[in-house]
């Protein structure tokens, strides 16, 4: 059975932030941040046609700066967040700001100039008034009024309101150690009502409560070196994946924090990003400095160990001699469904379709931008 072959699309500048447009529920949409010094700088809403196969773009300018992370609304599609480099009293700061995408939106082809094309809206300034370094804004998973920003060694947790182009914060936590800890990146843990938080400080694991602002767990030396990822399993309560610069994937219980679960060592140099299938949580997708994209099937540690297994519920007869029950099966071994090596550059991001459970996008710093599948026949396994 052959698979689909990848969708290569190029942007004009360097780039390593990217995220899908999270509120979009039919189209296949993802939102791609620049990097560049010299010229101004783009965020490209790129729309996939998957029934031809083609990229469709929209350029829009970002006259902030170059942008370094890229976030998206879960209520709103045209609303988005980005983390970028400013130049305040000779020193260079990384802010974040909540935007807007203007409603009437000029379609840029590949051979124009991106001076034609519109700049998108300031919506508010995510300014803690402590001038420290923001790298990261994560988005509330379902409520697009909330986000939480890193910013040096505390989080700050905002209330948006974007219909009056504000934001306040409602509570602050912050790290304590030696060395003054950075915070690098996190994730929203989607069960619990969504009140905890999981952030990267060096080189722990650190858990949060957003109601009483304090740490509920900590794993201490989780990696090696600098922890550069990590996210909640969607399906899954308790599990977490990380990965950074030891070029490792770790699995863990936030229940039991000195046992790992599980390690991967399938890079060769930084995994810069680990992102589990929203649907599907077994289907683990990394990207690493050593310019590939590693898609992992982790049945071990997923919500559906065993797969589907069907009841007999709703059998109308129950002594139908044709009718059988599945029976659960072993585990399957966790092992490499595929590796992509479409890229010649690091591999900043990678993240998983809102909408299409069996697509991914990829990005390298050299501007590349890659659409892949799932193999078709691993698609086939877990659905039958």
């Amino acid at each position: 059975m052959e698979d689909d072959a990848p969708v290569i699309y190029g942007l004009e500048f360097q780039a390593r932030s990217l995220t899908a447009q999270i509120a979009e529920t039919e189209a296949i949409r993802f939102l791609v941040g620049t990097q560049s010094l010299k010229s101004t700088n783009q965020v490209h809403l790129i729309d996939f046609d998957d029934e031809n196969n083609l990229i469709n773009k929209t350029v829009f300018l970002h006259d902030a700066g170059e942008i370094w992370h890229i976030g998206a609304s879960p209520e709103d599609c045209s609303i988005f967040s980005t983390c970028y480099n400013e130049l305040t009293d000779s020193k260079v700061e990384t802010q974040a700001s909540i935007w807007r995408l203007p409603s009437d939106k000029t379609q840029i082809d590949q051979d124009e100039t991106s001076t034609t094309a519109p700049s998108v809206e300031l919506v508010c300034h995510l300014d803690d008034g402590s001038h420290s370094c923001t790298p990261c804004v994560l988005w509330h998973p379902t409520n697009g009024d909330k986000v939480v920003t890193l910013s040096d060694n505390s989080l700050h947790h905002w209330n948006l309101d974007c219909a009056s182009d504000q934001a306040r914060i409602i509570q602050t936590a912050s790290v304590e150690g030696k060395g003054n800890p950075r915070l690098t990146a996190g994730s929203w843990n989607p069960h619990h009502n969504c009140n905890q938080l999981a952030t990267a400080c060096e080189t722990s694991i650190r858990g949060w409560d957003l109601r009483s602002a304090l740490q509920v767990f900590s794993i201490e030396h989780a990696h090696g070196q600098l922890v550069r990822d990590v996210q909640y399993n969607p399906n899954k309560q308790y599990i977490i994946v990380s990965c950074g610069d030891d070029c490792k994937v770790k699995f863990w219980d936030t229940r039991k924090t000195t046992e790992v679960l599980s390690v991967f060592s399938d890079h060769s140099h930084w995994v810069w990003s680990v992102r589990y299938n929203h649907f599907h949580d077994q289907l683990v997708l990394t990207s690493s400095s050593d310019s590939r994209v590693i898609l992992s099937k982790i049945t071990s540690l997923s919500s559906e160990p065993f797969g589907h297994i069907v009841d007999d519920e709703f059998d109308d007869e129950g002594d139908d001699e044709n009718s059988q029950t599945k029976e659960p099966e072993e585990v399957e071994a966790d092992r490499v469904l595929a590796t992509y090596d479409e890229h010649e550059d690091s591999v900043y991001a990678a993240e998983w379709s809102s909408t299409d459970p069996w697509l991914f996008a990829s990005l390298s710093y050299d501007g590349r931008l890659v659409i892949n599948r799932v193999p078709r026949n691993e698609k086939y396994k877990i659905l039958l």
